[in-house]
């Protein structure tokens, strides 16, 4: 009689969530191994199998062949056990008990088996909304705790019928046996269609008659998975224009949900060809791609864009919506109040959206964690986070160094996200917005606390990395929770955390020397000052500022709002009392009254301002001077179209260098490259060979990311053990042409440029830096 042997495998990674219980089984039933699997209380999986030698290393060689596309194994800790003289495999009930942190499950777009079911009118599923299975569906977003199982989701409510219930206990079901959320039209959610005003409507089919409302022209807010959208025509510039007056939102773009990829190649060009597998994968992302000239999509989706934001719908609910309404695709944005987070209930809806919307398409599932739609682009040929949401948060990032306790860090204020940190892991929250509201300060301890509970982190044992900004929020909000709990808060310069998120993401540790740029809007520098182009060095013990940008005079928040304020004070500080002749030569300065322009130019000259040498407003400053924009509606506007300008720009060869200078650390200077430009427009405006706008544009941003490139050399001249690449971070390392300039100059002396993959260069991924920044000061 041959030996019996018996092994405990606990597997952490994505396995909960994804179908992988099942698949255990099958792999048991397969090899003739005896035992169990469930899930445990840190997202992990606890395997017990016993049986011959032989019989467990099939089950072991099974187990690739059975792994769920979507499942991923990071780690696998085996125990040796006594056998149970068990007499069968079995699926139990999970268990509450932390052994190994795992991976909470994202929300997962339809996959293609669940939307062939909805479109077979002899499918049982046919046209339901809300199709899933283990494969494909919500799941972070309507989880109340974790383990993932349906008792401890939004779906509890909904007991399976007779069918459902077979499907699940069924072992060959691949998709659905033991899958948590799934549901068919008898026993799942349901659509419930209402006037703006909550009056219910009694309708046949909610979706059809939602897609004739949308195709005359009304706007409808739609219940989706993390939270409410606002579809509409995109293709009628009367509705847009409805839709922008309501929401108060102006110029910044909405996204366009198309029906197929067909369709979205009638909107955009499909480049670079791996935007194909961005567009089609399971995370179903916004994908920021170059317009078509020939798009049927109105001007005003994204007046003043050579992009647009498109994306293929995730859920049945949205394909059978597309699939019935004329165009193929409509605006699908967000639904909230300007500014404020997205809408996740009816309430919020009915009370925030009413005057936006004519009618609200309900479902009556909780949609308990609000993620928003995960957005991307392409920086200088590769795909880069602008928000991390729905179908990537809240998946860990693993990094290169192993933290010596537990660490939470709370982001920045602008577009934001906060994390948790341990072992060698590190969770980030979905993006969380602008904390400059309540309701999103609130999301962002529920989000926070969410992982905080999941993860069993101890507030009292834990420490809490904050932004040393002083008037920060996420900041004031760190001190409370010492106050209360009596744990302790560790501050992080902003810049410095940028470049070591871009480190972290890229699985990069701190062994010698390594350069960054870090390159954005604002950050507290350590000398008091704003800082936001800078040119940093990381040590193992620490970092040092290298370089920077000529700093701009800031005489007022206003000058963020209004950038010819700052181009005022700019000429002001340059030029002196020659400023009043020469700002008359540009048309745009009327946009401020007489009073104001002179309050600006006497701050200047008394010295009352302060010094930014902000990346951000070097580009807006560029943009109101060229009158591509001369007013701020929403974040990063004005640099953003003047890249949309710079689209078929050539170089201009006398406009191609930036000075470089030296202060208190090497400086580019972008104060005297500003009358370069001034001076260039007014010798081409007195002759007939004007250059073209988007040459000057596309041949400024150049200029900017070659002197950045410039400052890192000459920093690094003399220096020993300094690594041969260097890494970009902050809200403006997604310019594709500063980056463009960056990577050519700096590939004349072998330096590799890398851009962050897994996570938002700007502030949405700050957290991760701030974790790496409290490793780094405590290792040594």
């Amino acid at each position: 009689m041959k030996m019996v042997r018996a092994v405990r495998i606990i597997v952490s990674g994505l396995v909960q969530g994804v179908g992988f219980r099942p698949a255990i089984h099958r792999a048991a039933a397969r090899s003739d191994v005896k035992g169990y699997v469930k899930n445990l209380g840190g997202s992990e999986v606890e395997i017990y199998i016993e049986g011959r030698e032989e019989d467990i290393n099939a089950f072991i060689r099974a187990l690739t062949h059975f792994l769920p596309p979507f499942a991923t194994i990071e780690e696998v800790q085996v125990v040796k056990e006594e056998p149970r003289n068990l007499n069968k495999f079995t699926i139990e009930r999970s268990s509450g008990t932390l052994v190994k942190r795992s991976m909470i499950p994202p929300d997962i777009g339809i996959c293609e088996y669940c939307l062939k079911e909805v479109l077979d009118p002899n499918n049982r599923r046919y046209r339901y909304p809300f199709n899933s299975c283990a494969w494909c569906g919500p799941r972070y977003s309507m989880m109340y705790a974790i383990p993932y199982d349906r008792e401890n989701t939004s779906m509890r409510k909904y007991k399976l019928c007779s069918e459902c219930e077979e499907e699940y206990e069924d072992v060959n079901n691949v998709r659905r046996h033991h899958a948590q959320g799934i549901s068919c039209p008898k026993d799942g959610p349901r659509l419930y269609l209402y006037t703006s005003d909550g009056e219910l409507l009694d309708v046949l089919d909610p979706i059809k008659e939602v897609a004739k409302l949308i195709d005359e022209g009304f706007i409808v807010a739609i219940k989706g998975v993390g939270g409410y959208h606002i579809a509409c025509l995109a293709t009628d510039d009367d509705v847009v224009i409805k839709l922008r007056m309501r929401k108060k939102r102006p110029s910044q773009p909405f996204a366009v949900m198309a029906l197929d990829l067909d369709t979205v190649s009638k909107l955009v060009y499909l480049v670079p060809p791996s935007s194909i597998d961005l567009l089609l994968s399971p995370q179903r992302p916004i994908v920021l791609l170059p317009k078509r000239e020939s798009s049927p999509a109105s001007y005003y989706v994204s007046p003043g864009m050579d992009v647009e934001g498109v994306f293929l719908p995730y859920t049945a609910l949205h394909h059978l919506l597309l699939r019935d309404v004329r165009d193929k695709f409509l605006i699908m944005t967000s639904g909230n109040v300007h500014g404020q987070p997205m809408c996740r209930t009816e309430e919020c809806v009915f009370n925030k959206l009413r005057n936006v919307v004519d009618y609200v398409l309900v479902h009556d599932r909780e949609i308990v964690n609000r993620v928003d739609d995960s957005v991307m682009r392409f920086t200088n040929g590769e795909s880069v986070f602008l928000r991390r949401g729905r179908g990537y948060a809240p998946m860990w990032i693993r990094v290169p160094f192993h933290l010596d306790r537990e660490v939470v860090a709370m982001g920045a204020d602008l577009q934001t996200a906060a994390a948790i940190g341990f072992e060698d892991k590190v969770v980030l929250t979905p993006y969380v917005g602008d904390l400059d509201n309540a309701e999103t300060v609130e999301d962002l301890e529920e989000m926070l606390g969410f992982l905080i509970k999941s993860y069993g982190v101890d507030w009292t044992r834990a420490v809490v990395v904050v932004d040393k900004h002083p008037n920060y929020v996420s900041r004031g909000l760190a001190y409370e929770m010492c106050d209360k709990y009596g744990c302790k808060a560790v501050e992080i310069q902003h810049h410095y955390a940028h470049v070591l998120s871009v480190l972290a993401d890229r699985g990069l540790k701190v062994e010698s020397r390594v350069m960054g740029i870090a390159i954005d809007g604002t950050g507290y520098g350590d000398d008091g000052t704003l800082w936001g182009g800078e040119v940093i060095i990381v040590k193992p013990d620490g970092y040092e500022r290298v370089g920077s940008l000529e700093p701009l005079p800031i005489t007022s928040e206003r000058d963020i709002e209004y950038p010819v304020r700052l181009l005022i004070a700019i000429l002001a500080k340059m030029l002196g009392h020659r400023v009043y002749e020469v700002i008359e030569g540009f048309p745009h300065y009327k946009l401020l009254s007489e009073f104001e322009r002179e309050v600006i130019v006497k701050s200047v000259f008394e010295g009352r301002y302060t010094e930014s040498s902000s990346t951000g407003r070097f580009l807006d400053v560029v943009s109101a001077l060229l009158g591509v924009c001369y007013y701020r509606s929403y974040e990063g506007e004005p640099a953003i179209r003047l890249e949309a300008v710079a689209r078929r720009g050539k170089l201009i060869s006398e406009l191609e260098e930036m000075d470089i200078t030296y202060r208190d650390v090497l400086r580019a200077d972008i104060l005297n490259y500003i009358l370069k430009l001034l001076y260039t427009l007014h010798q081409h405006s007195n002759t007939n060979n004007q250059h073209n706008l988007s040459d000057i544009a596309f041949t400024t941003q150049i200029a900017l990311g070659k002197a950045l490139a410039k400052v890192v050399l000459k920093s690094l001249y003399g220096k020993r053990n300094v690594e041969q690449y260097i890494v970009v971070g902050g809200g403006a390392a997604v310019n594709n042409y500063i980056i463009m300039g960056i990577a050519e100059e700096l590939k004349k002396a072998d330096i590799k440029v890398y851009l962050p993959k897994k996570v938002p260069p700007n502030d949405g991924g700050i957290a991760l830096g701030q974790i790496y920044a409290y490793y780094i000061a405590n290792a040594f």
